[in-house]
């Protein structure tokens, strides 16, 4: 099973104060303000003292898992999953956990990455088995940054070499045409291979206060908190409008996002009945 750390539990505002979002509407990111209108106004949480993952579940675990169970995970039942291809997100057929990258593909030498394909299903069978749960939402942000707001798990100062995002493979990312142009040729390449990292491997430097790795970029993290707006003034894209209540919230970005995707406080809001890609995995949590 996967190392445990102790998160202590605490009161923290939860979310992204307005001068956050001043900051990131004066970089050089693509996004307009309302995309980040979900993580205002900060609201106060108190989160009980709680154990987490230290990393993202790995490949090894969850087949371990599966040869003890038998258990087959969404993306397999359904004998697709989703992957970015160059002309953009698409349903493939013969991809999931196992050949992440389609027909071909293995886990083979990723014992250690990131288990991805990863369904809100799959995680809370995974998190059963294992005796854990997943984390709520406040609870996974706490462990990313404590009770003091940072943008990232380490600081405010961006380091391209401590989270692995698109811009650890293609150094620093000014447009979206720039991202597009990194990923067409990788693909064109490779086909549509996650650029996932061994859990871990990132300097202990880039790990959370209470200790928590790839906290920030890797693989997207399902949590348990069913999507929904901090206040009743929020103003937000009408595409997150549209998940309220039925969607679950997923937090941590990718490894293929920029570093303005995998702060802290980023949200997004993924369908629980049995959706998938193939930068999507999670971690667990348990009460003391």
């Amino acid at each position: 099973m996967s190392a445990m750390v102790m998160v202590p539990g605490g009161q923290f505002e939860q979310g992204s104060p307005e001068w956050a979002l001043d900051w990131l509407m004066a970089q050089d990111q693509p996004l307009p303000r309302i995309w980040f209108g979900d993580e205002t106004p900060p609201t106060t949480q108190v989160v009980r003292p709680f154990r987490m993952d230290r990393f993202p579940v790995t490949n090894a675990q969850f087949e371990q898992f599966v040869n003890d169970t038998g258990y087959r995970s969404d993306a397999e039942r359904r004998g697709m999953s989703m992957v970015y291809t160059d002309v953009g997100w698409q349903e493939r057929e013969n991809v999931s956990w196992r050949a992440p990258g389609g027909p071909g593909t293995s886990t083979s030498g990723y014992e250690q990455h990131p288990v991805v394909h990863m369904s809100f299903g799959d995680a809370e069978a995974y998190a059963a088995w294992a005796g854990k749960r997943l984390p709520t939402e406040s609870e996974w942000e706490f462990a990313a940054r404590g009770a003091q707001f940072r943008i990232w798990p380490w600081g405010d100062r961006w380091d391209e070499h401590l989270a692995n995002t698109a811009e650890l493979h293609a150094g620093p990312l000014r447009s979206l045409e720039q991202w597009q142009e990194w990923w067409r040729a990788l693909y064109a390449k490779d086909g549509p291979i996650p650029r996932t990292t061994p859990v871990g491997a990132m300097p202990n430097r880039a790990r959370s206060i209470f200790g928590c790795a790839d906290m920030a970029g890797n693989v997207y993290e399902w949590t348990s908190t069913v999507s929904g707006l901090y206040g009743p003034d929020s103003v937000c894209d009408p595409t997150v409008r549209m998940t309220l209540g039925r969607y679950r919230v997923i937090r941590g970005g990718s490894w293929m996002n920029f570093r303005y995707q995998v702060r802290c406080s980023e949200r997004m809001h993924g369908d629980p009945t049995g959706w998938s890609t193939f930068a999507h995995g999670f971690r667990c949590a348990s009460d003391l």
